[in-house]
Parts: structure tokens; C-alpha cells; sequence
């Protein structure tokens, strides 16, 4: 399917979903094979970039609309007690040295927020591109 289908999946979905102080959830995710995933660094297409180029085909914009990367946004940002989030590369290496430092990433640096609004505003402008 070209990469079309490669993170949305139960174990993907359920590993960022699963909230850790919920013995139900900890119960199925060992039931189902269910790893945790406490980070999650996207970097979603460049649908803005791809569809502003005036050459640019409808097939070309088509397949830089991100499905998986938003997804697990969502996923990540809504359990983002138990995730980290991280939308830009700036970020990385801040929170690799707090990580590597024994820290526990606060929760207002965990990104979530901006996730969700990284997500929305992106939603939006694949909503507002029309193919020729």
C-alpha cells in the first residue's frame, strides 16, 4: 500500500491510549501483547509546502495527507500523563537531556497542547486544499 498503513494499529494505538495507573488497561494490554510507548516524536508531511508549490499534482497532495502521524498525536496527547509528545525537532534534545538525566519530564513540557493544536491546524488546511 506505499506506507499508506504502517501506525494505525490497536498495539500502536493501544501501547499510547493505555493509561498506566489503570489496572484494567494494564490487564488488557498484557492480555492483548500491548507495549507501553512513552514517547512519541512526529513530524508530520509538508502538505502546506507540497500543495503551495504551483506545480504540484493532485496525487502529489494527496498522499502528503498525513493519516498516521495526526493519529497518533491524538492518541498521544490525550494519554499525555503517560506521553510524551513531541511535534517539533527543537524539542528533542532538551527533552533527550532531561530523559537521559534521570528527570521526569514535567507534564507541561510533555507538548500536548501544541500536539493538538499542531494537529488541528493542519486538519484544517488539508480541509481548505480542493484538487483542480
Amino acid at each position: 500500500m506505499d506506507g499508506r498503513v504502517k501506525t494505525l494499529h490497536p498495539k500502536v494505538h493501544g501501547g499510547l491510549l493505555a493509561k498506566r495507573s489503570d489496572p484494567g488497561h494494564l490487564r488488557a494490554m498484557r492480555e492483548h501483547g500491548i507495549t507501553p510507548i512513552d514517547l512519541v516524536a512526529v513530524n508530520l508531511y509538508p502538505f502546506r509546502e507540497t500543495v503551495a508549490r504551483p506545480d504540484v499534482t493532485d496525487e502529489q497532495a494527496i498522499e502528503h495527507i498525513d493519516i498516521g502521524g495526526p493519529s497518533m498525536l491524538r492518541s498521544a496527547a490525550k494519554n499525555h500523563t503517560d506521553v510524551i509528545v513531541l511535534v517539533d525537532p527543537d524539542d528533542y534534545a532538551p527533552v533527550l537531556a532531561e530523559l537521559q538525566g534521570g528527570a521526569v519530564v514535567a507534564p507541561e513540557r510533555r507538548r500536548a497542547p501544541r500536539a493538538q493544536g499542531l494537529r488541528a491546524h493542519r486538519g484544517v488546511r488539508c480541509s481548505h486544499h480542493r484538487p483542480t
